[in-house]
């Protein structure tokens, strides 16, 4: 007998995010993913200002609020042109990798930790030996008996006064939970002493682009000046600052975030690292340049595609290439003036809302037809996974050292072989390794910085062809980077100086979109097939696979429906 569950909303994630399975003998056999808002920045930018479109695109999401705006400018530079400074090209590498550290460890302890950590179960353990287990993993000073005693008490009173708090709505208790009580324990105090941590991190945003989130960018360079003797300008003083904080970023990741993964995966490494790997090709259009954007090759992050888990080989993506990257909407609340049957390069794309999914209240999604507010992107027809777990399989495929040391080291410690990491715990393990090797290269960039400013070179922005009356009459661009949660690209083109098409192809809408016209499934969806459910009521492993990917579904999606509701099936936390 087949069963239906509904997770809306799915929680612990920025945006909305429905998803519907059937479970036939206590497994998944099928899976459906709905985006259910709308976004509207395509409409909003056009007929604006290419060079204000970054302030624009930048807002469509509070949490991968920089790479959007990197993205932006990158489509208006691509478009007119125009080569940035290297001081810049530093400046954007470090705010990306601020982004990079802050997003990932946010991820696996606030938004993901708890698929994973039985909170209420961290009350039965044993701080003498929760201090012995910390130490033994790890040189983070704060692992004494006292302290996690302290904790379990403070823990204890909101257990006892019936208020979890932001532990409230809990599955605890459920079978799919493994770790010792001493685990737990390490994994609620690190919970919260990320919490403090991450709004350090997030001070280079504010250094380098004035603010977070939402920092400042520009066409052609960036948005601040260095002079390391005058107050209102990036001074020795700042960037004394900044090292400061990536020091202690590197500290905690490798000394925190780190050994928390790799004892967690330790204990769920013989089921969930078979679980959840649905597609087996890989997208990443890398990031991270050493010598200027359109050196590709020196990519800390390389670009590439890999198919059939073909770890032997990377195939090239051209985002400029009209038979590659294409849009459909056979199962989105859209139309095309072409017909829903065909396909559109960015380019070309277009933003016609049609919702045709059934009034609020409903039981079901009617996913014989249209079912989401997300396009379906494909590559030469192909559905593909982005985001870490695609980054690291493409650099270790591409033969880089440092992702097969990396990639070798956590394998090694767990004791495992390379195929475990097209899994539900690879997905969430590469997020992790991938820190560790972003760590390194921001300490790199900075030293850059730094010596670049002792040579005598204090250059931030490029101003030619800043002027609309050097521009072409008609100009077209693309902008690809690698936000934490996966491949990211803004197309523009411009008119008459004007925008006269932007279309956004963000993560979420490559992993999250519903089928397309050949039913093939997308990444959510295919994720879920074969996921084993011991109780529909308690749906954990669902939200352990969909948290993997880190939805973020504000950049896909964006506004309520008309009468700004919503159905809530199943009490998620």
């Amino acid at each position: 007998m087949e069963k239906r569950i509904v997770v809306d909303p799915v929680t612990r994630i920025e945006g909305h995010l429905r998803v519907e399975v059937e479970v036939k003998d206590g497994k998944i056999v099928d899976a459906f993913s709905s985006g259910t808002m709308v976004r509207g920045l395509e409409l909003i930018l056009k007929g604006r200002d290419p060079r204000d479109a970054w302030a624009f695109t930048e807002r469509v999401c509070g949490v991968c609020t920089t790479v959007h705006a990197l993205a932006s400018v990158r489509t208006v530079e691509d478009a007119l042109g125009i080569a940035v400074p290297p001081n810049a090209e530093m400046v954007r590498n470090l705010m990306f990798c601020a982004q990079y550290m802050q997003d990932h460890v946010v991820h696996f302890y606030h938004l993901h930790a708890l698929d994973w950590v039985d909170v209420v179960s961290a009350l039965s353990a044993d701080p003498v030996a929760t201090s012995q287990l910390a130490q033994s993993i790890s040189n983070w000073p704060k692992s004494s008996p006292g302290y996690f005693s302290d904790l379990q008490k403070r823990l204890t009173k909101f257990v006892q006064s019936g208020q979890l708090g932001i532990f409230a709505n809990g599955y605890w208790g459920h079978p799919a939970y493994k770790l010792p009580a001493e685990v737990n324990l390490i994994g609620v105090a690190h919970y919260l002493e990320a919490l403090e941590w991450q709004k350090e991190i997030i001070k280079i945003h504010t250094i380098f682009g004035g603010k977070n989130p939402h920092p400042n960018y520009l066409v052609g360079g960036a948005a601040c000046s260095i002079n390391i003797d005058e107050n209102n300008a990036i001074n020795a003083e700042r960037l004394a600052y900044v090292g400061r904080l990536l020091d202690e970023a590197h500290t905690f990741i490798n000394q925190v975030y780190i050994p928390d993964l790799l004892a967690v995966a330790s204990f769920y490494k013989n089921d969930w690292g078979a679980i959840g790997g649905g597609l087996t090709n890989y997208l990443a259009y890398g990031d991270l340049p050493t010598n200027g954007y359109s050196d590709v090759e020196r990519f800390k992050f390389p670009r590439g595609i890999i198919m059939g888990r073909n770890l032997n080989e990377v195939i090239p993506v051209d985002g400029k290439d009209p038979d590659q990257i294409k849009e459909f909407i056979n199962h989105s609340y859209y139309d095309y003036s072409s017909g829903v049957e065909q396909g559109l390069h960015p380019w070309e794309g277009e933003t016609n809302l049609n919702y045709t999914g059934p009034k609020p209240p409903y039981d079901y999604l009617n996913v014989e037809d249209k079912y989401s507010w997300l396009k379906t992107p494909r590559w030469k027809g192909n559905p593909m996974e982005v985001g870490p777990l695609s980054r690291m399989l493409v650099g270790y495929a591409s033969g880089r050292d440092e992702y097969k040391e990396v990639i070798h080291y956590a394998l090694n410690k767990l004791d495992v072989p390379v195929t475990a990491l097209f899994s539900t715990l690879g997905r969430t393990a590469a997020r992790g390794l991938e820190s560790i090797l972003v760590a390194d290269w921001a300490k790199e960039f900075y030293n850059q910085l730094l010596a670049n400013i002792r040579n005598g070179d204090t250059r931030m922005a490029n101003n030619e062809k800043w002027e609309p009356a050097t521009w072409p009459t008609e100009a077209k661009g693309v902008g690809m980077t690698e936000a934490p949660r996966g491949a990211l690209a803004h197309w523009i083109v411009i008119k008459d100086k004007k925008i006269d098409n932007y279309q956004l192809v963000v993560p979420s809408t490559w992993n999250a979109s519903p089928r397309d016209g050949k039913g093939q499934r997308s990444a959510y969806e295919e994720s879920l097939i074969g996921t084993p459910i011991a109780n529909p009521d308690q749906p954990l492993e669902i939200l352990r696979t969909i948290h993997s990917f880190d939805p973020c579904l504000a950049c896909a999606v964006h506004v309520y429906d008309e009468k700004g509701k919503y159905v809530h099936q199943i009490q998620t936390f």
